[in-house]
């Protein structure tokens, strides 16, 4: 076994044996791995406080076949400010577990980790409302798993001018033309916009916008009805959203 180095976020943590933590972790250098935590439930194990969700780090740990072995930690993001508040440890949750179901061991993470912290962050400042902060990351994880709806031109004829209505059926937009004969829901060029922003920025410019109610509850309406149809999985962490 070698020893090694992964910087990533914990995204859940269960007990293992008498003292023991077996940890998920979403790492920038392998992806989600499952790391072992010897002791770390003794009062005094310097791990302890590195076995939480939420934590953001460096941890040394030794490389077996199956799993990794946590030797020391180095977390420089407890998210302190976002544990202590209830509904921002749902939302925050929800961010976890979504990343867990969707990331892959042994393959290039960065974008999910990425976007991952970055919205943590965003959760953290209070700045955003949780409506938006949900559709912004769900969204952009549709992205980044590549299955996300054509926001760019009409998904019937290919034109990229007069986008009015999204059809759930086409997964994406539709122009004024192919509406008349598509069925689909009008949206506004605003929460096209949205749309188009959040598809199209890099992850560290996502959380740069707030929006008024009527463009927050189309997009919402738009991204709930896709999600839907099309990402079918159930968290456990939505009953408590």
């Amino acid at each position: 076994m070698g020893l090694v180095t992964l910087t990533g976020i914990v995204l859940s943590g269960s007990d293992v044996g008498e003292f023991d933590k077996r940890l998920v972790i979403l790492t920038k250098e392998a992806g989600r791995v499952t790391a072992f935590a010897k002791g770390a439930r003794r009062p005094n194990n310097p791990l302890v406080a590195a076995c939480s969700p939420f934590c953001f780090g460096t941890f040394e740990a030794f490389e077996g076949r199956q799993s990794y072995h946590i030797s020391k930690a180095n977390i420089t993001n407890y998210f302190r400010d976002l544990v202590v508040d209830y509904e921002k440890v749902c939302l925050g949750s929800y961010f976890l577990e979504v990343a867990d179901y969707s990331s892959v061991e042994n393959v290039d993470e960065r974008p999910r980790l990425a976007l991952l912290y970055q919205s943590l962050k965003a959760l953290e400042s209070s700045r955003f409302s949780h409506r938006l902060l949900k559709n912004i990351y769900d969204l952009k994880s549709w992205v980044i798993d590549g299955e996300y709806p054509n926001v760019f031109s009409c998904a019937c004829c290919g034109k990229k001018e007069g986008l009015t209505s999204f059809s759930l059926k086409r997964h994406g937009m539709l122009c004024r033309d192919c509406a008349n004969i598509e069925s689909g829901t009008h949206i506004s060029s605003s929460t096209l916009y949205t749309m188009q922003f959040i598809v199209s920025s890099k992850i560290e410019k996502l959380y740069t916008f707030v929006l008024n109610d009527e463009t927050e509850e189309e997009l919402t309406r738009i991204l709930s009805s896709y999600r839907l149809n099309y990402r079918s999985h159930k968290y456990k962490s939505e009953e408590f959203l």
